[in-house]
């Protein structure tokens, strides 16, 4: 089974695209998992030029670079979110963000995610990643008290706005692959059952698997392959790692910024964290997963310029764990 081993852009933005292609491609990734914003892929500038799209083939295939994925988080992060707020204004383009009224921030947000997937297609990328937003995750710690219905009205709120969003995905060709995580509407194993359930278990909307999130709230992140074996749109290897519990360092991270070390748990390197690869990478065989494997690079306490090779050179000793081939597994199984 040969998946391509692609990076992430995200966290990479503060660079030009080309030199982020150049990096890349020096350390021996494969491709890109581009994100839709910096200079890395513009989605009103794609649509609006058919140049452009040619220009960043162009400069991919320079560097022998392939992209499967495009990433629009920030954007989509807009669509179902409550409150809208500063936050938002930090990472939305102004012409998203507008007079910050926040059903007209959550309306354009939706359309330009509709947007995405067209410019995908003129890209020829079949899958976009990126997150929902919610308008029920500040109710999580459950006081004051949440009535049941306000829950339901959260996931009514979220398929309400992405129905239509799914209909344009479909439209063009492209899938959704929704990243569960802490402030979606999908974070943990329940939460993504339900979500699911609102839609209707749409094709055009399924998960990026990333394991960075699972571990730190205790989820297994090898059993959520298997219980979701057929929603595994997009693979993402994030890595994460919990304090030692000392009494003082909480789950929920204080408040703390990255790297500090009063924090419960923290993003570390690809293969220095609590992420049980082997078994992960086991699972996604298992299941049969073909697509990019995708390095989401993050670690405030470590040069990423040391990290980002030493990661490639990690995952791609696991994506060598391959199945057994037909006949060894009928031999194996007539012994048995």
């Amino acid at each position: 089974m040969t998946r391509p081993i692609t990076l992430f852009t995200g966290q990479w933005a503060d660079l030009p695209f080309e030199e982020v292609c150049r990096l890349a491609s020096e350390w021996g990734y494969d491709g890109l998992e581009i994100a839709c914003w910096g200079d890395h892929f513009e989605v009103d500038k794609a649509l609006a030029d058919d140049s452009y799209v040619e220009r960043k083939k162009e400069t991919l295939a320079k560097y022998n670079l392939g992209v499967w994925t495009i990433s629009n988080h920030l954007l989509s992060q807009a669509v179902c979110d409550h409150p809208i707020d500063e936050r938002h204004k930090g990472i939305l383009p102004a012409r998203i963000w507008g007079d910050g009224e926040p059903e007209g921030v959550r309306q354009r947000a939706a359309e330009e995610l509709k947007d995405t997937a067209r410019a995908a297609a003129k890209l020829g990328v079949k899958t976009v990643v990126g997150f929902t937003g919610s308008s029920i995750w500040h109710t999580l710690a459950m006081f004051p008290p949440v009535p049941p219905s306000m829950i339901e009205a959260g996931y009514q709120d979220f398929a309400d706005r992405f129905n239509p969003i799914l209909d344009v995905f479909d439209e063009v060709g492209v899938r959704f692959a929704h990243e569960v995580h802490p402030s979606e509407i999908a974070y943990d194993y329940h939460t993504t059952v339900r979500t699911l359930e609102a839609i209707g278990h749409r094709p055009a909307f399924g998960l990026n698997w990333d394991p960075s999130h699972m571990v730190w709230q205790g989820l297994d992140p090898a059993n959520f392959i298997l219980d979701f074996a057929d929603k595994i749109y997009h693979v993402d290897c994030k890595d994460a790692r919990v304090a030692t519990r000392d009494g003082r360092r909480g789950r929920l991270a204080s408040h703390l910024a990255w790297a500090d070390p009063r924090r419960g748990w923290d993003f570390v390197s690809t293969g220095r964290g609590d992420v049980p690869w082997e078994e992960c990478f086991r699972a996604l065989n298992h299941i049969g997963y073909d697509g990019p494997i995708s390095i989401e690079w993050e670690d405030a306490g470590m040069d990423r310029l040391h990290g980002a090779p030493e990661a490639l050179a990690y995952i791609r000793s696991l994506n060598a764990i391959t199945p057994p081939d037909a006949a060894f597994d009928a031999a194996f199984s007539s012994e048995s």
